[in-house]
């Protein structure tokens, strides 16, 4: 038989390997990281229940209601944040997981070193404050006053451009060029190892956050006038790409996570941490009120309701992909701040 004349045989794709058993240390962390998140979550729920009759902080952007309709609220976003998670994971589950723990030093190393960037995130929040104090505005944290909730004060167009500055340099740029000197672009999450599956995960919760952005909280950029799109849109993203998408994107998911997943070793962990301190670098969000210990604790459980679902699930897509950029474009540039923001641009800045 003439062996030139076969047809080609194909050669299948390998199934990629099942993933590892977690060890049951592993096992024991994820269990009590979980008890102590839900706990902490329906203490929360139940405090806010039962003492407080009704927020000491404005939400101008939201519609007044009862505080059993905030909380309700709140729930219902850890949901969809919860669902969106499972979706990931199934679109992830035939990857290649990536070993972001192995992309971290040794656990000494790290912990070194997420103590120190800790630190360092808490004397940037400090500076914030000193900083936007001492030229008459609101303190300065991962998201500029109006953000989301909206705002009665002046936010000027000096204000935002300030406060893009310096998160971008303070969170962003002085963490990347510090780290990028001792650690590859793979090594931080910077560089994609399955290109078209991330755009996948991408693409879907992007499509699914923008469905559920549009449908269940009427955003008013639907309100718009096609010139104030046209400007404000592109500027808002560039404005918040700045001063909270990249310098969540670099401190958090880029350095802090494989860290985090190298001390704990623990993926679930790993997005609890994530989500606490994606909450915490919105301290001095501008509606909040810590003029007494009580509204200082309210506002507390609040930004705690807040974010520590979207923290969660940025902390999952970087964990699931590997890839820090991921979440950048499927939850958090474009939805929510782009679709939720541009309206408070616009007016600031006075687009007409």
């Amino acid at each position: 038989m003439d062996h030139a004349n076969r047809p080609a045989q194909r050669t299948a794709t390998p199934a990629p390997p099942p993933p590892t058993p977690a060890p049951p240390a592993a096992r024991r962390v994820a269990r009590r990281s979980l008890v102590i998140a839900a706990t902490g979550w329906v203490t929360a729920n139940a405090w806010v229940t039962l003492t407080v009759e009704r927020r000491p902080f404005d939400w101008p952007a939201r519609p007044a209601g009862s505080v059993g309709q905030d909380l309700l609220d709140a729930n219902l976003a850890l949901v969809q944040v919860l669902l969106l998670m499972g979706v990931v994971h199934l679109l992830t589950r035939r990857r290649a997981r990536p070993d972001l723990a192995a992309r971290a030093p040794d656990r000494t190393t790290s912990l070194r070193e997420t103590l120190l960037l800790l630190g360092y995130g808490a004397l940037g929040l400090a500076g914030g404050f000193l900083l936007a104090r001492a030229l008459g505005w609101h303190p300065f944290a991962l998201h500029v006053a109006g953000s989301i909730y909206g705002t009665h004060a002046v936010v000027e167009p000096a204000e935002i451009l300030t406060w893009a500055g310096y998160n971008l340099l303070v969170y962003a740029v002085v963490p990347l060029l510090w780290f990028r000197r001792r650690y590859s672009a793979l090594a931080l999450g910077l560089r994609s190892t399955d290109r078209r599956g991330d755009l996948l995960v991408i693409v879907v919760v992007l499509l699914l956050e923008l469905a559920f952005q549009v449908l269940a909280l009427d955003p008013g950029i639907v309100d718009l006038e096609p010139s104030q799109l046209v400007l404000g849109a592109p500027l808002t993203f560039l404005l918040y790409l700045a001063g909270a998408v990249l310098p969540a994107m670099v401190f958090i998911y880029a350095i802090l996570v494989p860290r985090y997943l190298r001390l704990t070793g623990s993926a679930t962990a790993t997005v609890i941490l994530g989500g606490l301190t994606y909450a915490a670098m919105h301290v001095w969000d501008a509606w909040t009120v810590l003029t007494s210990p009580r509204d200082a604790l309210v506002s507390g459980i609040f930004l705690l309701l807040t974010y520590f679902a979207p923290g969660m699930i940025k902390t999952h897509l970087t964990v699931r992909t590997g890839n820090a950029w991921v979440h950048v474009w499927a939850y958090h540039a474009l939805a929510p701040h782009t679709l939720v923001d541009t309206p408070h641009v616009v007016h600031s800045f006075g687009i007409h």
